[in-house]
């Protein structure tokens, strides 16, 4: 399954979030910060541990955001 990880830079920090997933969004200081936070919030949605692999590669760069796709082997 391949969903979409959206970074948006801010001039205290960066946010991240996966739109599919109600609630599924975080905030840290640098943009690798933030992505780790939410792919922990992520596995918590999907019931997976730390184990459980995820591959994210960078889609493109729209003005302030970057976009991700998170691949991953589960249904939800």
């Amino acid at each position: 399954m391949v969903l979409d990880l959206i970074v948006t830079k801010t001039d205290d920090g960066c946010s991240a979030e996966i739109p599919s997933i109600k609630g599924c969004e975080s905030w840290a200081h640098n943009e690798d910060d933030a992505i780790e936070k939410n792919l922990e919030l992520f596995r918590f949605y999907i019931k997976e541990g730390k184990d459980f692999k995820i591959k994210i590669d960078r889609a493109r760069k729209e003005g302030n955001k970057i976009v991700y796709k998170i691949i991953f082997d589960k249904q939800i």
